[in-house]
């Protein structure tokens, strides 16, 4: 390491958030960067720690410590090598992983400070486009094989870049209009600029991967003319909440308005009456993750009168949790840059029903529930208080998670990979799944 005692006097340094009254008027990227020098300051700071807990905690296997050390050092272009090696799109991960690593870093355990290490991935990743060091590598040789890819997300795009290297022909299947799966139709443009997902996207079609957007697939009836096949269509069916008044006019799930608003962003028209917006009203988000706190941000930008957000689980801890103890992700509370914009935020909360009138949502009944210890081999219990309140509400978004698909079999040559298999999860374990199951594809196609 350059400077393996760095972390002795330099203190871990945030890039921040933009100002609160200047983001709010804007779906602009909140979160800001820090200058080169410091950015390099924070990179100094990964010490020596012999074993870096920090790769045991990525999805991707990713080496902080060596890419750290280049950013130290000011070798940007190395930094990007040796990042893409273990990641595909670190413009992604940057901006939008939870980052596992950090919270596993030993300046966690020891000080509290861990480094920096999404934001220094981003740097890079910035770095290495403004420098050109990005550049298409295209393949020498094809080995006259054909891989169709249906399903353009993060796992998708993975498995796409990863076997166009290798020497397939990659066609990448997607019933949306551009590529990016929730990346482009569910992160709002606030924490990931779309020009971001076309710039990457722009250099796999110069890699020599051809694109069928708009092109629904039947997994019944798979298109002719290919070696394999993988799917990667996401977990799309979400979490709904079949209580009273769910068909109320005002109650959605949350990727409704989530998709139509980066939609209306990159300039596609809606009727009035197709419009999902929270314009002066009163916002009831059902589900305490951060598919709830993109609503928030939304709702805030939006100009509604008040956000409520509520959650069945009992609130986390701040800070430290003994029963997730380090270098384990730890379960605490979180708050995020659309918290911070303002938001009234509730647990151990469960929706008995909504209130409509003329046909509309106007107010949800709300109760208090608590949880039970859980007997030898069971889950905890869930029971209601009877502490109920009604809130008013005219936009209720529904954001409870993703139920997994279910399980099928397939031929032998049809793979599936990311959240289509494995459920709802993170940017990250998507991409290094879709590395792994283009792993599986590759070894198949070489029998």
């Amino acid at each position: 390491m350059g400077n393996p005692k760095a972390f002795l006097s330099i203190h871990r340094l945030e890039a921040g958030y933009r100002p609160l009254n200047d983001r709010l008027n804007d779906f602009g990227e909140v979160e800001q960067t820090l200058n080169i020098k410091e950015r390099e300051l924070q990179a100094s700071r990964c010490m020596d720690c012999g074993v870096p807990f920090c790769h045991w905690a990525c999805p991707l296997g990713n080496k902080p410590p060596e890419w750290n050390d280049a950013i130290y050092k000011g070798d940007y272009e190395l930094a990007y090598k040796l990042l893409n090696a273990t990641n595909n799109f670190p413009e992604f991960t940057g901006r939008i992983c939870p980052a596992p690593c950090e919270p596993s870093c030993v300046l966690k355990l020891s000080c509290n400070e861990p480094i920096t290490i999404r934001e220094d991935e981003a740097a890079i990743a910035e770095m290495a486009f403004q420098e050109g060091y990005v550049k298409p590598h295209i393949p020498e040789n094809r080995n006259g094989m054909k891989v169709a890819v249906i399903g353009s997300g993060p796992a998708g795009m993975a498995v796409a870049d990863q076997l166009n290297q290798m020497g397939y022909e990659i066609t990448l299947f997607d019933k949306a209009e551009a590529v990016g799966g929730l990346l482009r139709f569910g992160i709002p443009n606030f924490k990931l600029n779309k020009k971001v997902i076309d710039r990457r996207v722009d250099v796999l079609i110069e890699e020599g991967i051809k694109l069928k957007m708009n092109t629904p697939v039947s997994l019944k009836k798979l298109p002719k003319g290919f070696d394999a096949y993988c799917l990667c269509t996401g977990a799309e069916i979400p979490r709904d909440l079949p209580i009273e008044g769910r068909k109320l006019k005002g109650v959605h799930f949350a990727l409704e308005m989530l998709s139509q608003q980066n939609r209306i962003l990159a300039g596609q028209t809606f009727k009035a009456s197709e419009k999902i917006s929270a314009k002066d009203k009163h916002v009831l988000v059902i589900g305490g993750g951060d598919t709830g706190s993109d609503c928030i941000g939304t709702s805030n930008r939006h100009g509604c009168k008040s956000v409520t957000q509520v959650e069945i689980m009992p609130k986390p801890p701040k800070g430290l949790n003994p029963r997730t103890p380090w270098p384990q992700w730890p379960i605490v509370l979180k708050t995020t840059s659309s918290h911070k914009e303002g938001c009234e935020r509730k647990w151990c909360i469960t929706t008995n029903k909504f209130i409509g009138e003329n046909g509309k949502v106007v107010a949800a009944e709300l109760e208090e529930i608590e949880w039970l210890p859980a007997e030898k081999g069971k889950r905890p219990e869930m029971r209601k208080t009877g502490k109920k309140e009604t809130i008013p509400c005219d936009l209720v978004l529904l954001a409870m998670g993703f139920l997994k698909n279910p399980e099928i079999t397939y031929p032998e040559n049809v793979f599936v990979a990311g959240d289509a298999i494995h459920g709802a999860s993170l940017v990250v374990r998507a991409i290094a799944d879709g590395r792994k199951v283009a792993n599986e594809i590759n070894e198949y196609l070489k029998k």
